[in-house]
């Protein structure tokens, strides 16, 4: 489905973006997997196929870093033609009453989750565009749709992903430019875990509960989606949110 599709994750570390990573690379795409951290774990998880990816430490919210992060993809592969927003604050952000969120929180996840995204959309741009065309897959949050309260930081974030797409979904299509996104549900990860502390398992049932598929999203579930957004299959969607809910929220 991505026969030699040239495509960067961020956030490729762990969790739902090392699910990425690995998809891309099974698909027969190749992949530049992206982090702050170390990503060595990924690529050590793609085993024999470990060629068919490179690793790229970025920090989104840096222009700089990006611009180096898609230099990288070009010089290993010659072409870009998908890109996976997936880099995110979400573990790390404490939770609490709207006006009681630190000031210091709130500017670090707008940085971080839609400067980041808009930077990263900005350092591909070009190489996609020489390329013929690509698909942008940004990760919102079922936060955004549901309305998650008690993290307004982290829900206006996404939300504010939701617009950047729909936005730039009209700028890019003229170059062949496909611009999504897709809005899940709390996904089984560590990020979950840390994010929802001690509540955990409590907070994934009460989820599960209020879905019409009543069991927790699964990285595989969204990984799933992601493909089909950056695969020729759906070159005529630009500017869609997909819910990869369960049936939590139906539009």
């Amino acid at each position: 489905m991505l026969n030699g599709k040239v495509v960067i994750v961020t956030g490729a570390a762990r969790g739902i973006g090392r699910q990425y990573v690995i998809d891309v690379v099974e698909q027969g795409g190749f992949a530049v997997a992206a982090d702050r951290a170390s990503c060595e774990e990924t690529l050590a998880a793609l085993g024999a196929r470990r060629e068919r990816a490179i690793a790229a430490t970025v920090d989104v919210a840096d222009r700089a870093s990006v611009d180096a992060m898609a230099a990288a993809a070009l010089a290993a592969f010659g072409r870009i033609d998908g890109l996976v927003n997936n880099a995110a604050l979400y573990a790390t952000l404490k939770g609490g009453r709207f006006d009681q969120i630190d000031e210091g929180e709130w500017d670090a996840a707008m940085t971080v989750n839609v400067k980041g995204i808009w930077n990263c959309c900005r350092a591909v741009y070009a190489g996609m565009r020489d390329a013929g065309g690509g698909s942008i897959v940004n990760i919102s949050s079922l936060a955004a749709l549901y309305g998650l309260p008690y993290a307004l930081h982290y829900t206006t974030s996404k939300a504010a992903v939701i617009g950047l797409t729909r936005g730039l979904a009209r700028e890019l299509g003229r170059a062949n430019i496909r611009v999504n996104a897709i809005a899940p549900s709390a996904v089984k990860t560590e990020g979950t875990r840390e994010f929802f502390g001690e509540k955990h398992e409590t907070a994934l049932k009460t989820i599960a509960a209020g879905q019409a598929i009543t069991r927790n999203l699964e990285s595989a579930d969204v990984a799933g989606t992601v493909r089909w957004l950056l695969s020729d299959d759906s070159r005529f969607v630009t500017g869609q949110t997909i819910a990869v809910d369960g049936g939590t929220v139906m539009n």
